[in-house]
């Protein structure tokens, strides 16, 4: 038997789960985060925790490694590999600071001029003095892949899209390696590469064959987005984790930064979309799981509320709308709960449909079917108020882990 491990690093948690060449699921494992002091050690205990999980006797047949991380989410790190500052993660805004400059850098609308994205935080590191100290710029994903097979400075093309790499030429477009940053960019390969061996002491502390690989990764949204089934344009994937992420599987690439909108390379399609900060975080913060349940269930999806939100939890939003300023709008709030979540879940949809629309208007290939990924996939009254305002079939996608999309990134064509 041959089997191939993929690992996501998500907003509320990591899993890890092994598929066979039939692309089966073998074993899964997940863990939760906690509130962490050090982040970055977090991510270590948490990916040694799930590869612990995985039986013995599956770990022994592991052909290959890949693992996915949340996008935009980076760190800078030494010589060694160890990070030199905490890690900004991926609704991290403190790049407004640097916004005029990357406006006079970028090409107009290009994805990077946001607040969020890799550029923009890598040139605000930049102006600290503890940028003296870095020698590599890394994604959350890169810097994992890197505890496993030991190679610093190497990233994936759609990891590295916020950062500025040209998904179309495959490159560094010059108005990019033309700034002092330059020897931080790592070198980019495609998703799913083979980088390298697991790293000796890890294959033979944890029983994985000597060859085994690990492959370059991807983001979370993404991983999600190859879970899911879908695989013709007009097909998309909204992943409802602790944000609302759409992708949308278009002919033509769209990009545009005013509102928050880019596209990743998927062969010889494009993966159009883009991700709000509203989500499951903002319904966790009001509601447990089992009140979730409990008052979704005495909804009546085909009524609308008369409730309109824009919910956040806190200033500033990336897609549709693409600003940092923007406020959270959660009022007024109802005394009756079902009244107060009912609201919240059709502005989240609202939300949805309003970034679709974009999409489609700026060129995107015409919306004809919504996978939903995440845990907002088992909301059955969210899925029907969802539909109502797509007017398009909503239905869970095939599998909603976004570490089976990265398992099957492993695999490839092996």
């Amino acid at each position: 038997m041959q089997f191939f491990l993929g690992i996501d690093f998500g907003t509320s948690g990591a899993r890890a789960i092994v598929i066979d060449k039939a692309t089966q699921i073998q074993a899964q494992a997940q863990f939760s985060w906690t509130n962490s002091s050090n982040w970055t050690n977090s991510w270590r205990e948490a990916l040694f925790f799930l590869i612990e999980q995985i039986p013995q006797r599956i770990r022994q047949q592991i052909r290959a490694i890949a693992l996915n991380g949340t996008s935009a989410t980076v760190l800078l790190c030494n010589t060694a590999g160890d990070p030199i500052d905490a890690p900004m993660f991926y609704d991290d805004g403190r790049g407004v600071e640097v916004m005029e400059s990357v406006r006079a850098i970028a090409p107009p609308s290009h994805v990077v001029i946001s607040a969020t994205s890799s550029l923009s935080k890598l040139l605000w590191w930049h102006q600290k003095p503890i940028y003296s100290k870095a020698t590599y710029f890394l994604h959350q994903a890169d810097w994992l892949a890197f505890l496993l097979h030991g190679k610093l400075g190497i990233s994936d093309y759609h990891n590295a899209l916020k950062l500025g790499y040209d998904t179309e030429k495959l490159c560094y477009p010059s108005w990019l390696t033309q700034l002092p940053i330059q020897p931080l960019l790592p070198q980019v390969v495609a998703p799913g590469t083979p980088v390298g061996k697991l790293k000796k002491e890890i294959s033979q502390s944890y029983g994985f064959p000597s060859n085994c690989l690990v492959c370059s990764g991807t983001t979370d949204s993404i991983a999600a987005f190859l879970a899911s089934g879908a695989n013709t344009p007009g097909e998309a994937v909204t992943s409802i984790g602790s944000t609302l992420v759409l992708k949308l599987l278009s002919k033509h690439r769209v990009e545009d930064s005013r509102y928050g909108i880019y596209s990743h390379r998927l062969g010889d399609l494009w993966l159009t979309g883009g991700a709000s900060n509203t989500g499951g975080a903002v319904l966790r913060h009001f509601f447990n799981d089992e009140e979730l349940i409990k008052l979704s269930s005495e909804i009546n999806p085909d009524i609308p509320s008369n409730l309109d939100y824009y919910p956040l939890l806190q200033k500033g939003e990336r897609f549709p709308i693409n600003n940092p300023e923007l406020l959270p709008q959660l009022e007024p709030r109802p005394d009756n709960k079902i009244t107060f979540l009912h609201g919240l879940l059709e502005s989240m949809a609202k939300i949805e449909a309003r970034g679709y629309e974009l999409l489609q208007s700026l060129g995107a290939t015409r919306l004809n079917q919504v996978y939903t990924a995440g845990g907002g996939a088992r909301n059955a009254t969210w899925s029907a108020i969802r539909q109502r305002y797509l007017n398009v079939s909503v239905t869970p996608s095939q599998q909603t882990q976004a570490a089976y999309g990265t398992a099957l990134l492993a695999k490839g064509n092996r």
